[in-house]
């Protein structure tokens, strides 16, 4: 049995040579996937008007801050499964990459100069995957985009301080087809029955809040979309079936976790980040250790 690898309590600075180099500092070729097409029918006070994806939190959508947590831990390569309002998506990123820094505009001569353009290292590939299809046929949607490789997903609705990293290699150690993240909130989403790391069962909705949950977060390896029937399928009624067959992993995070699936959970994370430390803002944390490397080498 591979032995459980938990990543709470990581993120305290450990002494270190101020030149050492972090694991951070290489970049990631693997593909992440983001489902960003639902309705979002439980948090209608928003997504009436923009996508569930598209909802701010401290100025930015939780999409953003979703993209940033990986980008952190270097994975950079995105594909983004859109539905209901992709349009709106598409604009964020195309304002996004044409609109940042500064730019002088020269009216007599027609021109454009960028200066101090956004430095942010993302590759972003957004695929139109139907308003009406279900996760699991979101995912199939992409099998040709993603090739025959692992590669990583998660929903376009939820923030956590997991390390990624981490649940790489537990995810290439165990030599299974798939690894959910398992964490701890309230009952109401996918259940985890684990057999230490193992998941003997998958259940589609939780009837204990002392139950392990599907918290996102996923590594795949391709042999997923077998598992998937078409555009009707829903991906966690899949991994029911990868469970049955005993090839879907938990790799458990005690840290930080939380989805924005109500209006109360919109609220949470905002008040989070109006504290000033929300518990996901990693990449200020790496900023924060630098500056305490270069405190302790001068």
């Amino acid at each position: 049995m591979i032995q459980v690898e938990n990543d709470s309590l990581r993120g305290h600075l450990c002494q270190r040579e101020p030149e050492a180099k972090t694991r951070f500092q290489e970049r990631n070729v693997m593909k992440t996937v983001i489902l960003a097409g639902g309705f979002g029918s439980r948090l209608q006070e928003e997504t009436h008007l923009r996508p569930k994806p598209m909802i701010e939190i401290g100025g930015q959508p939780i999409i953003w801050h979703i993209m940033k947590h990986y980008v952190q831990h270097n994975f950079d390569d995105f594909y983004i499964a859109l539905g209901y309002l992709g349009q709106q998506i598409k604009h964020f990123f195309v304002d996004k990459y044409n609109l940042s820094g500064s730019m002088s505009i020269d009216f007599e001569k027609k021109s454009i100069k960028r200066q101090r353009q956004n430095d942010e290292s993302w590759k972003v590939n957004l695929i139109e995957t139907g308003a009406a299809t279900m996760t699991g046929g979101r995912v199939l949607q992409l099998k040709e985009s993603l090739g025959n490789e692992t590669f990583m997903l998660t929903y376009g609705d939820g923030v956590s301080n997991i390390d990624l990293q981490s649940l790489l290699t537990f995810h290439q150690r165990h030599g299974r087809l798939a690894t959910v993240t398992a964490v701890r909130p309230p009952a109401r989403f996918g259940g985890l029955e684990l057999d230490g790391d193992e998941v003997a069962n998958f259940t589609e909705k939780a009837v204990s809040g002392d139950s392990w949950i599907n918290g996102g977060f996923l590594v795949f390896e391709p042999q997923i979309f077998d598992f998937i029937a078409g555009d009707d399928c829903i991906l966690e009624k899949a991994l029911e079936q990868v469970a049955a067959e005993n090839q879907l992993m938990a790799y458990k995070h005690a840290g930080f976790w939380q989805c924005m699936d109500t209006l109360r959970d919109k609220n949470y994370l905002q008040e989070l980040w109006d504290s000033g430390s929300p518990p996901w803002r990693t990449w200020d944390l790496e900023v924060a250790q630098n500056q305490e490397l270069r405190l302790y080498a001068a």
